[in-house]
């Protein structure tokens, strides 16, 4: 028996809890997240369940995932909430232009090349405004196919980029970032095997640039255990320039922390590792105005 309109027009915001459900894969994480108390989150879940008339939800004392048809509502939940907010952002856009807000998810070692998109991106479109989220390249994909950002920038040739447009952006190359009078300090560039020796900073293992990182330095002749693990390049820079420490950074990082005077950036060779950036966007048609104003920005850039 098909739902009754009373019960239809109540369903979008019992679509969005279920999204942020397989995002936190916790009943009480994800009632947080939406405002609301568990008893209340999960009767919306289960008001969905009588609507389609379906169990969606793998029951037991703790959330263990969907059921089959769980999985394919949760595939309508994504492309509804998605297509009813482009619909409000082309709606909008026929009046007043472009506006709302274009969300981003970065890598943090991408996070240098954000302006260059948002900047140009404004200047097109002053009416619209900026959400930039660091995460990692898994965070990032998760969170694409969940319709919570519009767009990411991560790497296209490490990570599996399943149902999603991918526009490359650059090359990522690495770089030593130590002190001038440090081991290695003085060099013009410097081996894999090289760095290896020396105490460095890294990034957390969970980032997908220290997975590379460790996979190269172990080629190099062993795995290394850094002196110090951050998930933030403000912390590993700030601490190679008390001159004690040294780590690797992309080369779109280097001219961005003021790196003169006491600090050397110096090419990594042997072997020297390239990998490739660039924009996803999630696989949807029609894509948000905002989505497609990205990406014709960046595809008249690559033209250029």
């Amino acid at each position: 028996m098909q739902p009754s309109f009373q019960k239809r027009r109540f369903i979008l915001p019992k679509l969005e809890y279920l999204i942020v459900l397989a995002r936190e894969k916790h009943f009480g994480r994800a009632a947080e997240a939406c405002g609301v108390t568990q008893p209340s989150f999960s009767a919306a879940i289960r008001a969905l369940e009588d609507i389609v008339g379906l169990p969606l939800v793998v029951r037991s004392s703790r959330f263990q995932g969907f059921t089959p048809e769980g999985e394919v509502m949760l595939d309508w939940a994504r492309r509804i909430t998605s297509d009813v907010r482009a619909m409000h952002e082309e709606v909008t856009s026929l009046r007043h232009g472009l506006r709302g807000v274009l969300r981003l998810a970065v890598i943090p070692t991408a996070l240098a090349v954000v302006a260059e998109l948002t900047t140009p991106f404004q200047v097109l479109h002053p009416n619209v405004r900026f959400n930039v989220q660091s995460c990692t390249s898994a965070e990032l994909l998760q969170r694409l196919m969940n319709a919570e950002i519009d767009a990411g920038i991560t790497y296209l040739d490490s990570e599996p980029v399943a149902k999603t447009r991918v526009i490359p952006l650059y090359d990522e190359r690495y770089y030593l970032l130590t002190a001038k009078d440090a081991p290695l300090g003085d060099r013009e560039k410097v081996s894999w095997a090289e760095i290896a020796a020396i105490p460095l900073c890294l990034l957390t293992p969970d980032m997908q640039n220290r997975r590379i990182i460790d996979r190269l330095l172990a080629q190099a002749g062993g795995a290394i255990v850094p002196v110090l693990e951050s998930n933030s390049i403000l912390v590993l820079v700030s601490h190679v320039k008390t001159r004690r420490w040294a780590c690797v950074l992309p080369e779109k990082l280097v001219g961005v922390f003021g790196l003169e005077g006491e600090l050397a950036a110096i090419p990594i060779i042997q072997p020297e590792e390239v990998h490739k950036v660039g924009l996803v966007i999630a696989e949807r048609s029609p894509l948000s105005p905002l989505t497609a104003a990205l990406l014709a920005l960046v595809e008249g850039s690559i033209a250029r």
